[in-house]
């Protein structure tokens, strides 16, 4: 099984649900696979990369860095309200690598057309791609998101000092419901 890091396991395309995927880069430049899996829809989520030219096929550009102080949640209701619509074809959403970006605006997807908190939505998309890892800045975005859509939050964001590596990683901890 190749490491996280490498580009083999970034380049993967996660099945989210039966019409909606996930990727980073690489992928939606695999013509094949756009194709065998019926993408009509690529949500591309990076300021420099180009959104791949296929007959049938739309791009939606959400150019925004993965930086926490970049504004995603600017972008949550109009690229799931997209989603959505395209339901009866396949969506792609991909960034650089996967890991942060189109998992938050997948994330939104499924709060607010699928009806899941956020700690159900960050579930099904950790089951899909285990590597996932949202920065603190987009986690807060999707924190204040769910608080709209629901008036509660599923899950609190704390930082942790791992000492192994002397680097700050966020960690998700699910809050009881009352």
């Amino acid at each position: 099984s190749p490491a996280v890091g490498s580009s083999l396991v970034l380049m993967m395309l996660s099945q989210v649900t039966s019409t909606l995927f996930l990727s980073g880069a690489d992928a939606p430049l695999n013509a094949a696979l756009v194709s065998q899996k019926g993408i009509t829809l690529i949500v591309n989520a990076t300021l420099n990369h180009a959104c791949p030219a296929y007959p049938g096929v739309e791009c939606l550009r959400v150019p925004v860095c993965d930086l926490p102080s970049a504004r995603l949640s600017d972008h949550f209701d109009r690229v799931a309200d997209r989603i959505h619509g395209n339901r009866d074809g396949g969506t792609l959403v991909h960034c650089a690598a996967g890991m942060s970006r189109s998992p938050a605006l997948v994330m939104a997807y499924l709060m607010r057309h699928r009806g899941v908190t956020l700690r159900q939505a960050h579930h099904w998309v950790q089951e899909s791609r285990p590597f996932v890892r949202l920065n603190s800045g987009f986690w807060e975005q999707l924190l204040q998101y769910e608080r709209r859509l629901y008036g509660r939050n599923t899950v609190r964001v704390y930082d942790d000092v791992d000492f192994q590596i002397h680097s700050k990683q966020l960690h998700t901890v699910v809050a009881k419901t009352k």
